[in-house]
């Protein structure tokens, strides 16, 4: 049985600092594309950033130096390390794996909010 799990979701003040994880099971993870997305309360969800199985991480221009994306092919483990957290990254963060357009299994979300 497959599930992809979030955690790491907390009230953090602007400035702050924040590692969310994603937790998957029941794939070959090391050849999944892996990928966080988030959605803010009334917009769509974006994607944030993303590690393919094989290939460079990449970043939305809004999170791009801020944030850093990494995979533990080991332990099947998603990092997002998030620094210098603004309010406008207060979302509900989802982690995504995502095989071959054939695939494609999301987490139920983590909350973040930035808030003095």
């Amino acid at each position: 049985q497959v599930y992809v799990a979030e955690s790491g979701g907390d009230l953090v003040r602007p400035g702050g600092s924040l590692t969310l994880s994603c937790k998957t099971n029941g794939i070959t993870f090391v050849s999944y594309s892996m990928a966080w997305y988030r959605q803010a309360p009334g917009k769509s969800r974006e994607l944030v950033a993303s590690y393919p199985a094989r290939g460079n991480p990449d970043y939305a221009d809004s999170v791009r130096g801020r944030f850093t994306i990494s995979r533990d092919n080991v332990a099947n483990l998603l990092y997002l390390q998030m620094n210098s957290l603004k309010p406008e990254d207060t979302a509900v963060y989802y982690c995504n794996a995502h095989f071959n357009d054939q695939l494609d299994f999301w987490g139920q979300g983590t909350q973040l909010t930035v808030s003095s």
